[in-house]
């Protein structure tokens, strides 16, 4: 086994994995595929496949195996791997028009894939290749965070030339600059943003807002029509944060007392369910009041229904974030590095955000996302003010060993 990353199975990961991959993350959404999340799911059909069957990681943090001899000058390519409709398209749904423009500009082709439905399914298909310290044919990948922590752990992600990312490193919001899995950004920069929010339908609730994990648990006009989300770290991340407890820093009883809460939910019927993105048609309808809730489903379902609404704890929020990574052995990194920075100048990072809805992690874009949407620019579900930032919280990184205990104890919670 890896010292580092043991094997973690066990009946509470595998429901971990298939909430993820039937309703959580992973599900479809309208206009996106949001992202199955969890270390524990990818021990199930990654790292301890790689363990079982003795094959060695890559080096680790700091080495050099992780580099490859870089192309980058004689070949003016780079292969770019994204999620599903996670990419700004033309009219004509065909053309990429942020891409065509960066070939136009540097003279690198990106042959742009939308090979990623999932993080556990991607790491599936790249795994052998980074085990055996072979290139995997992608010069960027977008993944997930706790993924992106995983690959760096490995020793499978190559060390970013700040002298390259000018843009990237003078605009990253604040709140996205030091993650306790990759500090100072030295291998990744975010692609964008996954906020969780309180949900509410205002017709359902009768006028009133719901605003705080404390009224959707304990207040009695709402029982019977609230959910929480089956993802572990959003739901028991949100009522860390009403306890007053930080998930960035959080201990074994802070996680007991905040299952222990929720439980008092369920066993008194306040909760009705837990549900991935498929709360969206209850909420809409008015069967569920309020819910823990995904930004980028809410920004969607506004956009067809007025009552829904939404609200950002004053004791915070939760988020994640989906993050470009230069794989081990890639052989175009300046390409690639080129290609992470264009993305970080204000008006193609509008554009992008434009198209996509999500958290965009670039300051100095309101200005140009407002020529393209002023409604855009002033939702802060995309542009979060600083009021708004101040409140972000991640969910910190955990052991294998806590992985395994916690999805054991959220799984008994919800029934998994």
């Amino acid at each position: 086994m890896d010292r580092h990353e043991p094997e973690a199975r066990g009946t509470a990961l595998n429901a971990a994995l298939r909430r993820s991959l039937t309703n959580g993350r992973s599900a479809l959404t309208r206009r996106s595929l949001l992202r199955a999340s969890g270390a524990g799911a990818l021990a199930l059909g990654g790292i301890g496949a790689l363990s079982a069957c003795g094959i060695p990681p890559a080096k680790r943090d700091g080495d050099t195996g992780a580099a490859s001899d870089d192309r980058s000058a004689q070949e003016k390519t780079v292969a770019f791997s994204n999620w599903t409709e996670y990419m700004d398209t033309g009219e004509d749904e065909k053309g990429h028009p942020t891409l065509d423009a960066f070939r136009r500009r540097t003279g690198i082709t990106v042959k742009y894939t939308e090979d990623i439905n999932d993080n556990v399914e991607f790491f599936g298909k790249i795994k052998p290749q980074l085990a055996a310290g072979q290139n995997t044919g992608r010069d960027l990948i977008c993944v997930t965070d706790w993924l992106a922590a995983r690959l760096i752990r490995l020793g499978w992600a190559q060390r970013l030339d700040p002298a390259h990312l000018p843009h990237a490193y003078a605009n990253l919001s604040a709140q996205f600059r030091t993650p306790d899995w990759d500090p100072g950004r030295a291998y990744t920069y975010p692609w964008t943003g996954i906020t969780t929010v309180i949900a509410y339908n205002i017709k359902a609730t009768g006028g009133r807002k719901v605003d705080s994990i404390t009224q959707l648990l304990d207040d009695p006009k709402l029982k019977g029509r609230v959910a929480f989300l089956s993802e572990m770290r959003d739901s028991v991340g949100m009522t860390l944060l009403d306890l007053g407890k930080d998930p960035a820093s959080f201990t074994d009883a802070d996680y007991d007392a905040a299952i222990g809460r929720m439980q008092k939910g369920v066993d008194t019927h306040q909760i009705r369910r837990f549900t991935g993105n498929d709360y969206t048609a209850d909420l809409s309808k008015g069967d569920l009041a309020a819910c823990v809730a995904w930004a980028g489903d809410i920004i969607q379902l506004q956009a067809d229904n007025p009552d829904i609404r939404y609200a950002i704890p004053s004791a915070g929020y939760i988020t994640s974030t989906d993050n470009l990574l230069v794989p081990a052995q890639a052989t175009h990194k300046a390409n690639a590095e080129k290609l992470i920075d264009y993305y970080y100048e204000p008006p193609v990072a509008a554009q992008l955000a434009a198209y996509i809805n999500y958290v965009c992690p670039v300051d100095g874009v309101r200005d140009e996302l407002a020529k393209i949407d002023e409604s855009m620019a002033a939702n802060t579900l995309i542009l979060p003010d600083k009021a708004m930032a101040a409140k972000s919280r991640a969910f910190r990184s955990l052991t294998t060993d806590e992985e395994t205990a916690y999805e054991e104890k959220f799984a008994k919670l919800i029934g998994a």
